[in-house]
């Protein structure tokens, strides 16, 4: 103890606490030894593409690339001086669109649905290791009522002999006061 602060670890405190206690458990067994493997170690080049192209569409940099291409289209249409591939209103553009979309919908409904896997994976993590931290501390509790039951009695046992001690000197109190008033 340096400064007034404890400066072990709280493995460290456990186990000297389970040093002292022989009833107290020696080994805590960390939760994520017992999960299933994670999502991530498991996924196929598929669904990895989907994951990386639904970044890529969900960015500011592909916004503005498509931004300026598409104004780039329009302004090489519009002020065209021979011929127009595409005139307005821009049939040929909307069919870009149109493909572009037929696309980008599955493949982000792709990693949404991954998405949805890991979460639900997260979720049954965080479960796992809340119902263990519940288990842990249900079993510090009773610990503790255990413990502090040892201490009351202990206490109660003390101050009984404390009794017996008082009544004693009381007796011997009243004796000697006998013995020096005759």
């Amino acid at each position: 103890m340096a400064g007034g602060h404890d400066e072990r670890t709280p493995v460290e405190t456990w186990n000297q606490l389970a040093e002292r206690e022989p009833s107290a458990p020696r080994h805590r067994v960390p939760v994520q030894g017992h999960l299933r493997t994670p999502v991530a170690e498991r996924t196929t080049a598929g669904q990895r593409l989907a994951d990386s192209v639904t970044g890529w569409l969900g960015s500011w940099p592909f916004i503005a690339v498509q931004g300026l291409l598409i104004l780039l289209w329009i302004a090489l249409n519009t002020v065209a001086w021979r011929q127009h591939w595409d005139p307005y209103p821009f049939i040929l553009l909307n069919l870009a669109f149109s493909f572009e979309s037929a696309f980008a919908a599955p493949i982000i409904m792709m990693s949404q649905n991954r998405q949805a896997e890991k979460d639900r994976a997260k979720a049954e993590v965080d479960h796992a290791v809340n119902l263990h931290a519940e288990l842990d501390i249900a079993a510090v509790h009773a610990r503790l009522d255990e413990l502090s039951g040892r201490e009351w009695s202990a206490l109660v046992e003390l101050q009984r002999q404390q009794l017996e001690l008082l009544g004693r000197i009381e007796t011997l109190t009243r004796e000697m006061h006998r013995a020096t008033t005759q």
